[in-house]
């Protein structure tokens, strides 16, 4: 369990610092997503508020034929005291004011007094649909999925939507 979490950190390492350009030449922005939503809406016994914040460094993007990929780093928590905290990859696809962003951000999950997943290391795959407000600013709204891909004795999953605020600095 630990041996994949240091393998995910390490990656993220690699992905962070392997790639840097001289920062003389790349704009010096972080992106903030703020998001709030509904936490395993499909389970009513279980289902939550949660909020989130996520980062971004916008000097960490590259352009590859998969699309704009970026490293992601964030935090979730639930009304029930659940928590998951991620770090991973996400791509942007852009259409006019319209920005499609997928991501896979593997992380740790507590559950709190919240549902069990069953394993503290759980995977997020989540699809985020924004539009650009400014060149600064986005307003959006996404759906996830987490499951531990069956590392624990049961693996449930949660479904939740969020509404996204997205702010660069």
């Amino acid at each position: 369990m630990y041996k994949i979490l240091r393998i995910i950190l390490l990656s993220s390492l690699l992905f962070t610092f392997g790639f840097a350009e001289e920062n003389t030449k790349l704009p010096n922005e972080h992106e903030w997503n703020f998001y709030s939503g509904t936490f395993d809406f499909s389970d009513d016994g279980a289902k939550s508020t949660l909020f989130g914040v996520q980062h971004q460094n916008e000097n960490l993007i590259r352009d590859s034929f998969l699309g704009t990929l970026s490293p992601v780093t964030g935090v979730m928590l639930t009304a029930d005291n659940a928590r998951y905290l991620y770090t991973g990859v996400q791509a942007q696809y852009k259409i006019g004011a319209l920005n499609i962003v997928p991501s896979f951000t593997p992380g740790l999950y507590g559950e709190g007094d919240g549902k069990d997943l069953g394993h503290i290391v759980e995977f997020k795959s989540e699809v985020q649909l924004s539009l650009d407000l400014s060149s600064k600013t986005e307003l959006g709204f996404s759906y996830n999925h987490l499951s531990n891909a069956s590392l624990g004795d049961k693996n449930p999953g949660a479904n939740s939507y969020m509404f996204n605020f997205l702010k660069k600095f």
